[in-house]
């Protein structure tokens, strides 16, 4: 199995997700500036979409988009309980988690790294990710983590997104929860590993 990244990128929370399951896996950066693999082929050929994460299985048949590959990682190894069981209340939480966290949190802070995007576009994006931020801020509560005591792959996906507002200018310090949770996760041996693996400062 392959996973498929770029430095710094939402597949980040992926490779914390693997390193977390205890997974076996073999790690293929996407240069970002050629987007081509280290096999010298367009990062396209494995992912048509362009965009990573991408795990790729054994058989050479690709999973796509973070709603299913964290979810996928998670169902790896049940014991590392990394995502509720299937069936039950807790996963759809989840999945909320994972659908809130793509298209409302996310999706905002990719029209900030876009150069071509205006201003006026940018500031807008800025107040929807205070505001979308805010929400989770009120539904943390005394939980340490977004499903209550356990990590999760959402909290995974989350640091990550999170760890993008300083390069991009927006201050969440206004949310001292978020903060605090961001700063948690961050601590973990498999963050730290991940990070490591993809050279990034400290």
């Amino acid at each position: 199995m392959k996973l498929y990244y770029l430095q710094g990128a939402c597949s980040l929370a992926s490779l914390i997700s693997l390193i977390e399951a205890g997974a076996a896996f073999e790690p293929v950066a996407v240069d970002r500036k050629t987007r081509k693999v280290p096999d010298g082929r367009d990062y396209t050929e494995v992912n048509p979409k362009g965009y990573v994460p991408a795990l790729e299985f054994d058989d050479g048949d690709v999973l796509t988009e973070n709603a299913a590959v964290l979810p996928y990682i998670a169902d790896l190894n049940p014991s590392a309980n990394l995502a509720p069981p299937v069936g039950t209340r807790a996963r759809l939480r989840l999945q909320e988690w994972l659908g809130y966290l793509n298209s409302e949190l996310h999706k905002n802070f990719s029209t900030l790294f876009n150069s071509a995007a205006p201003e006026a576009m940018k500031q807008i994006a800025r107040d929807n990710i205070v505001r979308r931020t805010a929400y989770i801020e009120g539904k943390l509560g005394d939980k340490p983590f977004l499903l209550g005591d356990s990590f999760s792959v959402a909290d995974a996906y989350l640091y990550v997104i999170l760890s993008w507002r300083q390069k991009v200018g927006v201050d969440l310090s206004q949310f001292p929860k978020v903060t605090a949770l961001y700063d948690r996760i961050r601590a973990r041996p498999a963050v730290q590993s991940a990070r490591k693996a993809e050279g990034l400062d400290d």
